[in-house]
């Protein structure tokens, strides 16, 4: 099944070929190696920092009133002198390191005496949509590390379309920068398939949103469990990584609130006799423990709702961490009795990661299937694999690593300086009955035992896979948008094996 190479010395002439599209990922190596470069990279960071401008000059309505009275008066005072302070600073119940990022902002435009009206109220939501525009790009990069180009993208559209972010992310809300360090964070966790580097990166992102919120501990805790779980050396992470981030981060918070209350106060503490132990904030309402579940997340979530419960289904395994704190999450925040839907605001970046992840996932899951065809007993004869697809469609042996009996369509540029070239590829698109039955009816030896196509190709090769004995083994969903050769799904087909 090896093919024959043809590689003579010829000048190269211009591909016509209807294979090679540069947004796809049958594009090979030199797509991937391109999307890295950092002309790539400042291009979508200066997009999402025009986007995001673009929304919080197109947000000029009022969400909750936290988002004034919990960050930008509280900024003022502390800059100005005078202004007024809620019920929760008298009571120890809010730390100051959210406000005093604006402060510094006033403070700025103190020095400067340009501390006019409009900008005090502009500049903080501007710094709140940068933030917001670089929690974007590391949930692009997380992805793409994780995943591929195509993907990242997928999740990167459905971060910017959704909704929900839209409308909060350029606002002064705690909530708001939960998210935002939650995001930055996870770009630095260790998930499966990412580099392994240091763990004080996101240790100290996700210990700021515990310090600026305290709430988002439940969201942190699997995934510290999960880390700790899977390190080998536990101590080392426990004595170099947990313990001094956590009573660093603590303690800073400690000294700054100290300069500000002007006595010690341990905020979080507080916080959560408050909401928790008393349960004191169900005086602002309460809800029915379902309510994230039948309201809140589907709200929330909006149109991409359905791709959402889709890519669950779909995501592959070391997706499943992610849908675990999701789930974790709006679990616990359902037992509590007062419900808002910004509560749940930090778990959508997670949630855009499995909508983005339906588009394009077949042709990766079907590796993992074909993983399983290395181990077959030495009594069994060893397995074979054609692919009949758009060359480079799939991933190849760096997804299978065993040496597998491989073969794809293949599609070099035209090194002979015929005007008649095709390629293997399409000389198989162009009649694939004809071309099964050229390369295997003369010996049937080199069948193979797995053929792997787009469903697109199913009816038209249908009568070669009956004759030969094949039958449908797996199926995986690959887009909502079929087009030309790529097909909604990715069929294996098996050959029975008393024909083999």
């Amino acid at each position: 099944m090896e093919p024959s190479p043809r590689n003579p010395p010829a000048q190269l002439r211009k591909r016509k070929s209807v294979l090679y599209r540069p947004e796809t990922p049958a594009t090979g190596d030199l797509a991937r190696w391109s999307a890295g470069l950092p002309g790539e990279k400042a291009g979508l960071a200066l997009l999402t920092i025009a986007v995001r401008l673009l929304n919080c000059s197109l947000v000029q309505t009022s969400f909750v009133p936290d988002e004034y009275w919990q960050s930008l008066e509280v900024a003022h005072r502390m800059v100005f002198n005078y202004g007024f302070l809620t019920w929760e600073w008298a009571e120890g119940l809010r730390s100051h390191l959210y406000p005093l990022l604006f402060a510094s902002v006033y403070k700025g435009l103190h020095l400067l005496q340009e501390d006019n009206v409009q900008l005090l109220i502009w500049l903080p939501r501007i710094v709140q949509a940068l933030l917001a525009a670089v929690a974007d790009v590391k949930l692009y990069s997380l992805v793409k590390q994780l995943d591929n180009t195509e993907a990242a993208k997928w999740v990167y559209f459905c971060q910017l379309s959704s909704w929900f972010t839209w409308y909060c992310c350029t606002r002064t809300l705690t909530n708001t920068m939960e998210t935002v360090l939650t995001t930055l964070a996870l770009s630095y966790y260790p998930m499966e398939g990412t580099k392994m580097g240091s763990s004080l990166h996101y240790l100290t992102l996700a210990a700021l949103a515990f310090i600026i919120r305290p709430t988002a501990a439940i969201l942190w805790v699997p995934l510290l469990l999960w880390h700790f779980w899977k390190e080998h050396r536990k101590r080392h992470l426990l004595l170099l990584g947990y313990i001094p981030v956590g009573l660093g981060t603590l303690g800073t918070s400690l000294v700054i609130d100290r300069v500000f209350f002007g006595k010690w106060v341990v905020v979080h503490l507080n916080f959560v006799k408050f909401n928790v132990l008393q349960n004191l904030a169900t005086f602002y309402g309460s809800h029915p423990w379902h309510w994230y579940l039948t309201q809140g997340l589907p709200a929330v979530l909006g149109p991409h709702l359905p791709f959402f419960i889709h890519g669950c289904f779909q995501a592959p395994r070391r997706y499943h961490l992610f849908l675990v704190v999701v789930l974790w999450t709006v679990a616990v925040y359902s037992m509590l009795g007062h419900k808002e839907f910004r509560f749940i605001y930090p778990v959508l970046p997670l949630c855009m990661v499995f909508c983005g992840l339906v588009h394009q996932r077949g042709t990766l899951d079907v590796m993992g299937h074909l993983r399983g065809l290395c181990q077959s007993s030495p009594s069994q004869k060893p397995a074979s694999v054609l692919m009949l697809m758009p060359c480079h469609s799939t991933p190849y042996y760096s997804h299978i690593h065993c040496p597998l009996q491989l073969r794809f369509l293949q599609c070099p540029p035209d090194l002979t300086g015929r005007t008649d070239y095709q390629d293997e590829a399409d000389l198989f698109y162009s009649s694939p009955l004809d071309w099964l039955q050229e390369e295997f009816v003369a010996n049937t030896s080199l069948l193979p035992s797995h053929i792997v196509f787009f469903s697109v190709l199913e009816q038209g090769i249908s009568p070669f896979l009956v004759s030969h004995g094949y039958e449908k083994d797996a199926t995986f969903f690959h887009t909502h948008l079929p087009e030309g050769r790529i097909g909604s799904h990715v069929y294996v087909y098996q050959r029975n094996q008393k024909q083999r």
